[in-house]
C-alpha cells in the first residue's frame, strides 16, 4: 500500500531535467534508471524500481545529457551510457506507437483501405487520419478535400505521417496499409496520444524553428 501512494505521489508532482534545470510534468519527460550492470536505462512507462533521473522528452536534451555526461552527476555515480542513446529512445518509442495501434486495431477503432477511410470521414465520427510516409501525393490530397467537405477544414482532426507503409502493415498484420482512418474511442485516443509524444520527441530543438511542448508540436504532418 505504501509503494503504492509513493507510486500516485511520484506521478503527480513534477521532475527537474537533469540537462534544462527546468522543472516539468512526468508526462513531459523521460525517467531513466542504472539498470544492474551500470547500464543507464530509459523508463518510459515510469515504472521500474530504483532511484531515477529525468530528461526533457526531446531527443537533442537526451543527446546533450550524454555528451555533458550529466547521468553520472544526476546519479552521483559512474554509469555506463550509450552513445546511441537518443535513436534508441527514438525506436522505443516507435515501437510503441505501434503496439497501440495495434490495439487500436484490435478494439475495432481503425478502418484500412482508402474507400472505407473516406467512408468513415463521410460518417463523420473519425478522430484523426494516418498516413504512411511513402504514400502517394493524390490520395492523401482527395482524403484531405473529405476532411474538408465533413469538417470545414482539410486538418480539422490529427492527421499522422509518422511510419512508413512497412510498418503500419506490420502492426496490423495486414498488407500495403497506406491511410487508415482512427475511430473515436479510447484505444485511439491513445495511440494518437503516443504519437504526440513521439513527435515531440523528435522536434526541432528551441530557436530552430521547432516546437518545445506538446500545445505548440505540429499535429503529426
Amino acid at each position: 500500500m505504501r509503494k503504492a501512494a509513493e507510486a500516485k505521489t511520484d506521478m503527480g508532482s513534477e521532475r527537474t531535467c537533469i540537462v534544462t534545470r527546468t522543472k516539468g510534468e512526468p508526462e513531459t519527460m523521460i525517467r531513466f534508471v542504472v539498470g544492474p550492470n551500470g547500464q543507464v536505462v530509459p523508463d518510459l512507462k515510469h515504472k521500474l524500481p530504483g532511484r531515477g533521473v529525468w530528461v526533457t522528452a526531446q531527443a537533442d536534451k537526451v543527446a546533450e545529457a550524454v555528451k555533458r555526461k550529466a547521468f553520472a552527476r544526476g546519479f552521483r555515480t559512474e554509469v555506463v551510457v550509450s552513445a546511441a542513446l537518443p535513436a534508441e529512445i527514438e525506436d522505443l518509442l516507435i515501437t510503441d506507437c505501434l503496439q497501440s495501434f495495434a490495439l487500436a486495431n484490435k478494439a475495432g477503432q481503425v478502418v484500412t483501405g482508402f474507400a472505407k477511410v473516406e467512408a468513415a470521414i463521410a460518417k463523420g465520427g473519425v478522430a484523426g487520419l494516418v498516413e504512411a510516409t511513402d504514400a502517394g501525393a493524390d490520395g492523401g490530397r482527395k482524403l484531405a478535400q473529405a476532411m474538408l467537405r465533413c469538417f470545414g477544414r482539410p486538418a480539422a482532426k490529427p492527421q499522422v505521417k509518422l511510419f512508413t507503409s512497412l510498418q503500419l502493415s506490420l502492426a496490423l498484420g495486414h498488407t500495403n496499409v497506406i491511410h487508415a482512418a482512427l475511430i473515436d474511442g479510447a484505444a485511439a485516443q491513445a495511440f494518437l496520444s503516443r504519437c504526440r509524444r513521439l513527435e515531440l520527441y523528435r522536434s526541432a530543438p528551441s530557436g530552430a524553428g521547432g516546437a518545445t511542448d506538446e500545445k505548440a508540436a505540429p499535429e503529426f504532418v
